[in-house]
């Protein structure tokens, strides 16, 4: 690949990474940025608070996903980036942790 070339047909990204490949490339004249992990910097921190702070962590990061995904449906979205696409299907998994989440907190003063 000389330089002022696109990669080659075969090594070039598809979905998301080329579009970040190409966003990277018009943002820097046309030079390509190193991609930045920060999602796994993100994804440590959430660990280590779900670590610390255990079901209240986990039911805080839950409810608050719900609420967004909730005031996101009400606006209009209906397909996610998220893994399960359908926004009905993220509001039922995320609802589905907040009750988990709630009764773990619960459950165990209930029960004495």
């Amino acid at each position: 690949m000389t330089t002022g070339e696109g990669p080659a047909p075969g090594d070039r990204p598809t979905g998301v990474a080329y579009e970040q490949a190409l966003a990277a490339q018009a943002s820097d004249g046309g030079q390509a940025k190193p991609y930045d992990p920060l999602k796994l910097c993100v994804y440590a921190t959430v660990a280590l608070l779900a670590w610390l702070f255990g079901a209240w962590a986990v039911l805080g990061f839950a409810a608050l996903g719900f609420a967004g995904y909730w005031r996101a449906r009400r606006a209009g979205l209906t397909r996610s980036k998220c893994y399960l696409r359908d926004t009905r299907l993220v509001l039922a998994y995320l609802g589905l942790i907040t009750v988990v989440a709630a009764a773990a907190l619960v459950l165990p003063h209930t029960l004495r």
